[in-house]
């Protein structure tokens, strides 16, 4: 057999997908393109694993694009992706979807990040420990230089996240990132920003649903030239926070489905949606609570204290049935409403009963009947109506049927 002969034969054969995919956005970066890709293939040399390098070219202006292309047409190891919109994140879902590698790694064009830390962040994902890993510059161990401006926004960050939607993973925005392809291909059509959130939002999503988040201190080193406005990112992250947090009450995330999925499932994952009613249910208990009492002062004078009682706890039943079939348990549409609403007159009708005989009691005992006094005593007797309320909703007003527990809200 002739060497052009096995030369062809070998062009035909089919590519075996790399271990590692880096890729790396860029948007107007003719200065830095050429050297932070030659870098990272030297570094990716030196490591045990079939690697590929991917420019994610976001519409850029300048010479970016040529250069990305030269470089994917010298080196069989890179390749491009050319995008007609910015947005980091926006970049990362195609370059990552279209990915056949087994681990899909991100990083800054900058290299802001000391590659050493590279083995050991894809080193869990390659063995199936753990799915998703991140570079954290608030590690213990972890040493950074960059200006006290950055540091007290990132920690700000930071903290804020851990004390609005419970994250536990200490640093989301570090550009330095990787991900098992199929926990990707599971979790990338759930995450909505394209922009400077979508870090955020991924690891928030990837956490709630019981994936296994690997960290790896680095040394990193601030980019003096940075391009990122700041405050229009500060702005658009806490807007992301508050649609994440919402989605997460709301349950309209099918955390456990992906657990399930990737065997990944656990009690944290698959039951965090019992918590979320609860906190929807009790802010539309306060509200109730609020307009029953508003309503019962302004009605006892013209009806008297019994009659006044009855129609302000008729009409917040009814609002309270509609809100909560509505915000709590998810479930919109004309089907089943007047159902739902007859349900919630007969728990209206226990909550009556408790509340008219609390109402007798008070006149057989004599206790002054002021209306402030009244609505204290009625409202501390609606708790135990509240709770009864919540479980019967649960378990029997809105509960799904075997046939809804695959739709979403």
């Amino acid at each position: 057999m002739t060497t052009t002969t096995l030369a062809a034969q070998t062009q035909d054969l089919p590519r075996l997908a790399p271990a590692l995919d880096v890729v790396i956005p860029v948007y107007n970066e003719e200065n830095a393109i050429v050297g932070s890709v030659e870098t990272v293939r030297a570094h990716l040399a030196t490591l045990p694993f079939t690697h590929r390098v991917t420019i994610a070219d976001n519409a850029s202006t300048d010479k970016t694009p040529v250069l990305a292309q030269q470089l994917a047409d010298t080196y069989d190891d890179v390749r491009l992706v050319s995008l007609g919109q910015k947005g980091r994140g926006r970049a990362l879902k195609r370059a990552w979807m279209q990915s056949d590698a087994e681990v899909l790694v991100y990083m800054d064009v900058d290299l802001s990040t000391d590659l050493n830390a590279l083995l050991p962040l894809v080193a869990p994902l390659l063995t199936g420990h753990s799915d998703l890993a991140i570079g954290s510059r608030l590690a213990r161990t972890a040493r950074t230089t960059r200006g006290p401006k950055r540091e007290v926004i990132s920690r700000g960050y930071n903290v804020l996240l851990r004390g609005t939607l419970r994250a536990k993973f200490s640093d989301a925005q570090c550009g330095f990132k990787a991900i098992r392809r199929d926990v990707a291909h599971e979790l990338l059509p759930l995450i909505e920003d394209d922009e400077w959130f979508f870090d955020t939002e991924l690891l928030i999503v990837a956490e709630r649903a019981g994936l296994r988040i690997h960290e790896v201190p680095v040394d990193w080193v601030d980019d003096p030239d940075s391009r990122v406005d700041i405050v229009r990112t500060a702005l658009a992250d806490l807007r992301g926070m508050g649609r994440v947090g919402w989605s997460l009450l709301r349950g309209r995330i099918p955390l456990a489905e992906v657990a399930r999925r990737l065997g990944r499932a656990t009690a944290s994952s698959a039951g965090g949606r019992l918590s979320s009613q609860m906190v929807i249910f009790a802010l539309i208990g306060m509200l109730s609570t609020l307009a029953y009492g508003v309503l019962y002062v302004a009605l006892r004078g013209e009806l008297g204290a019994q009659q006044a009682n009855v129609l302000a706890l008729g009409l917040t039943a009814v609002a309270n049935t509609a809100a909560n079939r509505r915000f709590t348990f998810g479930l919109r549409g004309p089907s089943g409403a007047v159902k739902h609403q007859l349900q919630g007159l007969l728990v209206f009708g226990c909550g009556l009963a408790v509340t008219s005989a609390t109402l007798w009691a008070m006149r057989a005992m004599g206790t002054v009947e002021h209306p402030l006094v009244e609505v204290v005593v009625l409202t501390a007797a609606n708790l135990l109506v509240t709770v009864m309320r919540f479980v019967l909703m649960r378990v029997w007003i809105f509960r799904r049927r075997p046939a809804e527990t695959g739709s979403t809200a």
